[in-house]
C-alpha cells in the first residue's frame, strides 16, 4: 500500500519523479529518462508549460497535423488539427478536396450567446422573492459595471437577467439566469466574476446563494455549417454505384443516427474528432465543447445526430448545426505558442469565425465517415493508416516497414496478420 506524502506540491519537479519513481516504479531509471526526454529544451518555454497546471513532471505530447484545401465561404483555409486517431487529419484533406470542387462549405453564426447562472434557495412566496429581484435588477447590473465596462467597449457585456423558478424540479430552488455576450474571449473569467458580484448584491437573511458559475451548454452561441451539390456529383473516382442509391444510402445513415441512440454517439464521437482537434490545436476548452454539444443533441429528450441531410429535386444537403463557445483573445489561446501559431494559421480569425471552421471540421469529419461506413466500410481505410502504428509496436526497422507496407497495399489490415508477417520477415 502507498504510504500518502505530504508537501508534494511543494517538491521540486526533480523530487516529484524521484518519488514517483521510488514509489511506483523501484527508482527504475528508464522512468526518469523517460519522463526527462519529454522536457522540452527551452528553459523558458518549459517554464511556460509547467506553470499552465500544478505538480507538472512532464509534457505529453500529441500530434499536430494539418489538413489543407478546405474553401468556407469562398475562402481558403489550412486547418490545424492536433489528435493522436488515425485516419482523421487524412480525411479531413480528402473531405476538404473533394467539396473544394462543387463549391466548398458555407458557415453561418446563428448566435453568440452565452450563459451564467446564480443558483439559491428561498422559502417565501414567489410574488415576494419577484417583488425583490424587480426593485434589486438595475442595482445588479450597476454593481458589474466596473467589470463590464471594458467588454461593454467591445459591444458585449451582460445582455439580460431573468428570475427562473425551478421549485418544479427542487423545493425552494431558483436561479438567475443570465446572459452574456462575451466577443472574441471565451469569457469563462469574466462571466463567474460577474455572476460573483450579482449574488453578493442580490443576497440577502432569507436568500440562501448556492453557487454562482457559468454554464458550460450554449445552445444560443450556435453555428451552421453545410454542403450541398447535384446528387450525380456525388460519385468520383473508382466508386462504381448509382448516385441515386448512394445518396438515398448516405440520407438514411444519417436518420439511422436520428432515430438510434446506439448509432447516434459513434456518429457524434465521429463529428467531434474533427472538432475537437481544432478545438485543441487553438487552446480552446474541448471537454466545455464537447459535454455541450452532447447536451444539445439532446435537447429534445432524445440523444440524436448533429448533422441532417437532404435529398430533394435532384441536389444533395448536408448540414451541421452545432453550440461552439470559442475565443481566440485570452486564456491559453494568448498563452501557448502552438495555439498562437494555430490561429495564425487560420489568418488570425474572430471568434464568429473560428466557430465556422470548427463546425466545417466536424461536418468535414462525418461526411468522411459516412461515405465509407455506407461505401467500402470503414476498416479499410482506418486500419491503412494504424497499420504504422502496429509497425512501431512490433518495433520493426524502416527495411521491414518498406516489405510490409508494400504487402499489405491491397490487404486487409488485421493486427494477427501484420505480426505474423513481421515475425516471418524478422
Amino acid at each position: 500500500m502507498v504510504k500518502k506524502i505530504k508537501g508534494f506540491s511543494k517538491f521540486s519537479k526533480e523530487e516529484k519523479i524521484e518519488w514517483l519513481a521510488k514509489t511506483f516504479f523501484d527508482e527504475k531509471v528508464i522512468v526518469k529518462d523517460v519522463l526527462k526526454s519529454y522536457w522540452n529544451s527551452d528553459v523558458k518555454l518549459q517554464k511556460l508549460h509547467d506553470d499552465f497546471t500544478e505538480n507538472t513532471i512532464s509534457n505529453f505530447y500529441l500530434p499536430y497535423g494539418i489538413a489543407p484545401n478546405f474553401l468556407i465561404n469562398g475562402k481558403d483555409y489550412t486547418i490545424p488539427m492536433v489528435i493522436e486517431e488515425s485516419s482523421v487529419v487524412a480525411a479531413a484533406s480528402l473531405v476538404a478536396k473533394f467539396w473544394t470542387t462543387r463549391g466548398g462549405f458555407t458557415a453561418t453564426v446563428i448566435g453568440t450567446r452565452k450563459v451564467g447562472q446564480v443558483h439559491f434557495m428561498f422559502r417565501g412566496p414567489f410574488k415576494d422573492l419577484e417583488a425583490y429581484f424587480t426593485k434589486v435588477r438595475h442595482r445588479l447590473l450597476k454593481a458589474t459595471e466596473q467589470i463590464t465596462k471594458n467588454m461593454r467597449n467591445r459591444g458585449g457585456g451582460i445582455v439580460s437577467i431573468d428570475l427562473v423558478d425551478k421549485t418544479r424540479d427542487l423545493a425552494d430552488y431558483y436561479q438567475l439566469h443570465v446572459a452574456f455576450e462575451t466577443k472574441d474571449s471565451m469569457g469563462a473569467n469574466f462571466i463567474n466574476s460577474c455572476l460573483e458580484v450579482i449574488s453578493e448584491v442580490f443576497k440577502r437573511e432569507d436568500i440562501q446563494i448556492v453557487m454562482s458559475i457559468l454554464s458550460n451548454y450554449v445552445p444560443e452561441c450556435l453555428v451552421r455549417a453545410e454542403v450541398s451539390c447535384k446528387v450525380e456529383e456525388l460519385i468520383e473516382g473508382t466508386l462504381e454505384t448509382d448516385a441515386n442509391e448512394y445518396a438515398k444510402k448516405f440520407k438514411n445513415a444519417v436518420t439511422i443516427a436520428n432515430v438510434e441512440p446506439y448509432r447516434a454517439v459513434t456518429h457524434n464521437k465521429g463529428i467531434m474528432n474533427g472538432i475537437d482537434a481544432v478545438v485543441l490545436a487553438t487552446g480552446n476548452d474541448f471537454r466545455a465543447i464537447e459535454s455541450c454539444a452532447h447536451a444539445y443533441a439532446s435537447r429534445e429528450g432524445r440523444y440524436k445526430s448533429l448533422t441532417h441531410c437532404e435529398v430533394k429535386e435532384g441536389v444533395f444537403r448536408f448540414w451541421i448545426e452545432v453550440p461552439l463557445a470559442l475565443g481566440t483573445v485570452g486564456g491559453l489561446t494568448s498563452l501557448h505558442p502552438m495555439a498562437k501559431l494555430s490561429l495564425e494559421l487560420l489568418q488570425n480569425p474572430s471568434s464568429e469565425e473560428l466557430m465556422k471552421i470548427i463546425a466545417v471540421a466536424g461536418l468535414a469529419q462525418n461526411f468522411a465517415a459516412l461515405r465509407a461506413l455506407t461505401t467500402t466500410g470503414i476498416q479499410k481505410g482506418h486500419m491503412k493508416m494504424h497499420l504504422m502504428n502496429i509497425l512501431n509496436q512490433l518495433g520493426a526497422g524502416a527495411k521491414e516497414k518498406e516489405v510490409l507496407i508494400k504487402h499489405f497495399k491491397n490487404t486487409p489490415v488485421i493486427y494477427s496478420a501484420v505480426q505474423e508477417l513481421y515475425e516471418k520477415i524478422k
